[in-house]
């Protein structure tokens, strides 16, 4: 029993700023859109307005507006629908078995996500109620109007939401994650590493991908949030996140990395033919791999600080030394034995692409320092 509440602590995370930013926000977009509606307009279904308020506080002012569009849309079909089948039938039942339907499969059909539901839910309110009078559905469009425009406002102008802070974060771990990786896999591999430990680092090199996903996602949602946003340059002043090439960049490496630890496996593996590659490539090829988590690590910290002349010197020192080792390691590659050479060649190309893609555009113009 004394295990449940630390088994506990794994599931329930305590809210970050913005979970509780906009459950505020929420909160006082409700509780407005019921004073306008239920106080000042004395609307006899006040319920709409802060329902209305509530679902159009989105994760960006423009999703706000876009679902609001498409809220007013389906809650308008869903009452037109209801009033129009029970002035026809004069019976609650009948005019449900004709709206609900045709209220499902509006919402399902139309393309507005989510918000479909919204046709069916208000079409059962409307008959639940029995107020299908003109009078009563023009007060409840009006009422949902209300809410719908209170509650994108107070997205709109109180601390609306950015999301530039979580690309710049996950950018920045790019960096650190190969670097970790190149580490481990430098520092493991050598005659008497596994399969099962290549398979480890087979297995973490295709994790990276799933941090790329996520600042593809996180680029989107920045992009989103700065749309119809009047307060996205004023909210907060964070630092300019890198462009896509950075991208593009990290994703060749995690290609390397996926590339080099596959090779590394299947070398290791008992039902391959090819041979483990010599000790002595190995060996170049760790020091290798530890210089260009070297180089990954500086530039994590020239993400986070901006690049000095320190950090392109340590940069351009840790990077000789990768180049140094893999030319040390394309002369470890035996001669008389066809297959030990290419199981060493493979690694040969897949290191040297992975050189490739961090040196600097600027140095990739100039004479190729690998050959000097």
């Amino acid at each position: 029993m004394r295990l449940w509440p630390d088994r506990l602590a794994w599931v329930v995370r305590k809210p970050d700023r913005y979970l509780v930013v906009q459950s505020l926000k929420a909160a006082a977009a409700a509780a407005l859109a019921w004073a306008v509606t239920g106080w000042w307009l004395a609307a006899p279904m006040a319920l709409m307005a802060p329902w209305a308020a509530v679902a159009l506080v989105q994760g960006t002012v423009y999703r706000s507006m876009r679902t609001g569009v498409e809220l007013l849309s389906m809650i308008a079909s869903g009452t037109l629908l209801a009033a129009g089948s029970a002035a026809l039938t004069g019976n609650t039942m009948t005019a449900m078995l004709i709206a609900l339907p045709v209220a499902v499969l509006l919402g399902n059909w139309a393309p507005v996500g989510e918000q479909g539901l919204y046709a069916p839910t208000t079409a059962l309110f409307v008959l639940a109620y029995g107020s299908y009078s003109p009078i009563a559905v023009g007060h409840r469009l009006l009422e949902t109007l209300v809410g719908a425009a209170v509650g994108v406002t107070v997205n709109a102008l109180v601390l609306p939401p950015v999301h530039s802070l979580q690309v710049t974060r996950l950018a920045c771990s790019l960096p650190g994650d190969c670097a970790r990786l190149l580490r481990r896999i430098g520092e493991g591999v050598g005659d008497d590493y596994s399969q099962a430990r290549a398979a480890e680092w087979y297995q973490a090199a295709g994790g990276l991908y799933r941090a790329l996903s996520e600042l593809r996602t996180a680029r989107a949602w920045s992009f989103e949030s700065a749309r119809f946003n009047p307060g996205h340059r004023l909210r907060r002043r964070v630092p300019a996140a890198p462009s896509d090439d950075w991208d593009t960049v990290w994703t060749q490496v995690s290609d390397r990395l996926l590339t080099l630890s596959l090779a590394l496996s299947e070398a290791a593996s008992d039902w391959r033919r090819l041979p483990r590659p010599p000790g002595e490539a190995l060996a170049e090829l760790g020091v290798l791999l530890v210089a260009a988590a070297e180089v990954c690590l500086v530039d994590q910290q020239a993400m986070e600080h901006g690049y000095d002349d320190e950090l392109t010197a340590r940069r351009h020192e840790h990077l000789g030394r990768a180049r140094e080792a893999h030319v040390r390691m394309k002369g470890r590659q035996p001669d008389t034995d066809p297959d030990a050479r290419a199981s060493v060649g493979s690694l040969v190309a897949a290191s040297q692409a992975l050189l490739d893609d961090l040196t600097p555009s600027d140095d990739r113009s100039g004479p190729d320092p690998r050959h000097a």
